[in-house]
């Protein structure tokens, strides 16, 4: 119930938006919405004054968090990490390549559970604030797990991968907390939601072309233990994100009614999963990514060996991967392009049979007929790489798409990070299938006379996923899928909203 005072200002509010939209012709909030986005249109080939104009708009720490988190902690640091586990598991731990493939593996579990992640920062505020503490945790959470890896030389195997998932947790959770910011914002300014996708997508793109680039100078440097332990630095960045993020306090908080709100958002998840027009897509989104096996660490080994392989060094394994990013870059810019209006099925099947035969170019690669026909392996690894990540962004993109419509109204962000997390399984049962794969093939340290025959067994597993298409809709990026009782919110969430909203306008007029 609201208050008299309440009421008031609310009348008050009510009076002044007729009077102004019978002067223009158009709703105030329709005006400013237009407005806003003839602002943007003005200053998007300006870089500082469209971020000045997003940090006017939603304040200064809400785009420094989206930098940091987004660029620095999982774009540069990402990158960074990726080279230097590759050579922790290589040259300290001395494992071999399918068992540092099924670590690989072991250290993405908590991607999986990003929904866990979405539920804690919507439902369970900590000190009144739901945001800022978990940001706080990701960044104390990473920068003794970095610390840890980089300050014991002797460390037990299975205290490294410890260290190392809970690294891992830390990204994930400052992830998922930095894009609950970016989901709610998107509300309060749609005119501005684009605008804040391409931030994040930008820092992300800068940030991993940046961190492959240097990643193999300062494993030559410093070692790889050496840069585990800067990569603390981006953590201690979003340490500083959770102390500076401008949020709203919740006072008193019922805490008795968590339980109730994660049992009914768990309600809701698995009653839209059950649904045909769901689960058959997840099933096909599950089963593309984990059939198509991931034998990197056998060709990352292979890679830096010097007598079955092309023995590249540090600097070269880096500015390999810098280029693989610029193929994923292509491959969103294609998507956005060209190729986004296309049905679901028609371009994952392309994509798909694509995936199959850019992974031939490994076989050549191994067979080393590069060589007789004159291409240096320095050259044709770099085409290979930027071709396979140009594909695979190609795959990629259309199941985001996809996963974006199967989300009902009321529990978009939380069935999203579902999904997501349908997808990391499937690709962490391609990291563990490929391992298997290696250690069976006999693929070792030293030992690569197999190599060939793993490659091709995931090529051909690659094609597998053309006989599930029938698993995808036939629609395109305009269509809806859900049925129509989905696509209308949940009444019980609506009411709710509506009562802290109530809330609000009373405290602030309390306040006046």
């Amino acid at each position: 119930m609201g208050s008299p005072g309440a009421f008031q200002v609310s009348e008050d509010k009510e009076s002044i938006e007729e009077e102004t939209a019978g002067l223009t012709g158009e709703p105030p909030k329709e005006k400013e919405a237009i407005e806003v986005e003839q602002r943007v249109r003005a200053l998007r080939w300006s870089p500082l004054s469209w971020f000045r104009m997003l940090a006017d708009e939603m304040h200064w720490s809400f785009v420094f968090g989206v930098v940091i988190v987004n660029g620095i902690s999982q774009g540069l640091g990402g990158a960074i990490w990726r080279v230097a586990s590759d050579y922790y598991w290589k040259d300290v731990q001395k494992v071999q390549p399918s068992a540092a493939q099924v670590y690989h593996g072991i250290t993405s579990l908590p991607w999986i559970v990003k929904p866990l992640w979405g539920i804690l920062t919507d439902v369970l505020p900590v000190a009144g604030y739901r945001r800022r503490p978990y940001l706080i945790l990701a960044g104390l959470v990473g920068v003794i797990s970095m610390l840890t890896l980089s300050l014991h030389s002797k460390l037990h195997v299975v205290f490294a991968l410890m260290a190392m998932t809970a690294g891992s947790a830390g990204v994930a959770i400052a992830d998922v907390t930095v894009d609950a910011c970016v989901a709610q914002n998107s509300i309060n300014h749609p005119a501005l939601a684009a605008d804040m996708q391409s931030l994040c997508g930008l820092s992300s793109s800068i940030g991993s072309l940046l961190g492959f680039l240097i990643s193999g100078l300062l494993v030559h440097a410093i070692s790889s233990q050496g840069v585990l332990g800067l990569i603390s630095i981006p953590f201690a960045l979003v340490f500083s994100v959770g102390l500076v993020l401008k949020e709203m306090r919740t006072p008193n908080f019922p805490y008795r009614q968590v339980y109730q709100k994660f049992l009914q958002a768990s309600q809701t998840m698995w009653t839209t999963l059950r649904c045909p027009d769901v689960w058959r897509p997840c099933l096909y989104m599950y089963l593309s990514l984990s059939l198509s096996l991931n034998i990197q660490e056998g060709m990352f080994y292979w890679y830096t060996d010097s007598t079955s392989g092309p023995s590249f060094s540090q600097g070269t394994i880096g500015f390999i991967f810098s280029v693989g990013s610029v193929g994923s870059l292509l491959g969103v810019l294609l998507y956005q392009n060209v190729l986004k209006e296309c049905p679901f099925r028609c371009l994952l099947f392309w994509s798909q049979l694509l995936s199959s035969f850019s992974g031939m170019l490994d076989l050549i690669l191994v067979f080393r007929l590069n060589l007789k026909v004159g291409m240096p392996d320095y050259f044709f690894v770099v085409i290979d790489d930027c071709v396979s990540q140009m594909v695979g962004q190609l795959k990629w993109m259309p199941l985001l798409v996809l996963s974006s419509k199967l989300c009902p109204m009321g529990i978009e962000g939380t069935f999203f990070a579902l999904l997501m997390s349908i997808d990391n399984a499937g690709v962490l049962t391609s990291s563990w299938a490929g391992g298997l794969l290696l250690h069976m093939l006999k693929v070792t340290r030293a030992e690569f006379s197999n190599l060939w025959v793993a490659v091709l067994v995931r090529n051909i597993m690659r094609a597998l996923p053309l006989a599930l298409l029938c698993l995808v809709p036939k629609s395109d990026l305009s269509s809806t899928i859900l049925p129509a009782d989905m696509l209308t919110g949940n009444h019980e969430l609506e009411a709710h909203e509506a009562e802290v909203d109530d809330i609000e306008l009373v405290s602030l007029v309390d306040k006046s």
